[in-house]
């Protein structure tokens, strides 16, 4: 994707932030890596003093998603038209794909990268389920 030309090749690396409960109150930390590559990205994360790796491989018309905590099978998500970020996609999950998952990279005016996931619950309401927040290393 044309957004993330300028950041290929860069590797950044911070705090990342996860939520499992169902109101998207009880926060636990732990650290995080990105990396721009020419297809997408690729992460690490900690969990209870587990790494955990995943990857979101852009296409024309979307991406793929792997995540070894969230979602160890590829999930195929389109693009969401009108993102203000570098990239932000939609996927589904669950025994019948009722659930939603949101996954947006985005730039903060003082450089951060922030990758966000969001959980899209079957009556509509959103959760936050995972942010990264990184510097350039």
């Amino acid at each position: 994707m044309k957004a993330l030309d300028e950041l290929k090749g860069s590797k950044w690396a911070g705090r990342s932030e996860l939520w499992l409960d169902p109101l998207g109150n009880e926060l636990t930390e732990g650290t995080c890596t990105l990396a721009v590559q020419e297809s997408g990205i690729t992460y690490t994360w900690t969990h209870k003093g587990e790494t955990k790796t995943g990857s979101v491989v852009l296409t024309d018309d979307g991406g793929i998603f792997t995540d070894t905590f969230h979602s160890p099978s590829e999930t195929t998500c389109r693009n969401l038209v009108g993102n203000r970020g570098l990239f932000l996609i939609e996927g589904t999950y669950g025994d019948n794909d009722e659930w939603g998952w949101l996954i947006g990279l985005n730039q903060r005016p003082t450089g951060e990268l922030i990758l966000q996931m969001t959980n899209i619950a079957p009556w509509g309401e959103e959760a936050r389920a995972v942010r990264f927040t990184c510097t350039k290393q």
